[in-house]
């Protein structure tokens, strides 16, 4: 979730008026790199879900954080690095 928008807890003051809203703060490279990684996953699991369903989403990503936590690699470059990941497959 992106830092920008976000409003800092107790905006009303105890009259019930609203106070200023807090600046909008200026993200860093490293957190716009981070929220365009989250979009890209969102993009992702929203897709697994509309053609495998709520559970094929869960346990892939499941077992790809098992993968990042043991060391293991995430996908297979023995066939020379090819990426067929947006590769058109039939319905």
């Amino acid at each position: 979730m992106s830092k920008i928008g976000i409003k800092a807890a107790g905006n009303v003051g105890q009259t019930g008026q609203e106070r200023a809203p807090p600046q909008q703060l200026e993200l860093s490279e490293e957190d716009r790199s981070k929220d365009a990684f989250f979009v890209q996953l969102a993009e992702i699991a929203e897709a697994m879900i509309a053609r495998h369903g709520k559970d094929f989403a869960m346990g892939t990503l499941l077992l790809s954080a098992k993968f990042i936590a043991e060391g293991k690699p995430l996908s297979n470059r023995a066939d020379g690095g090819h990426d067929n990941s947006r590769d058109a497959k039939p319905v």
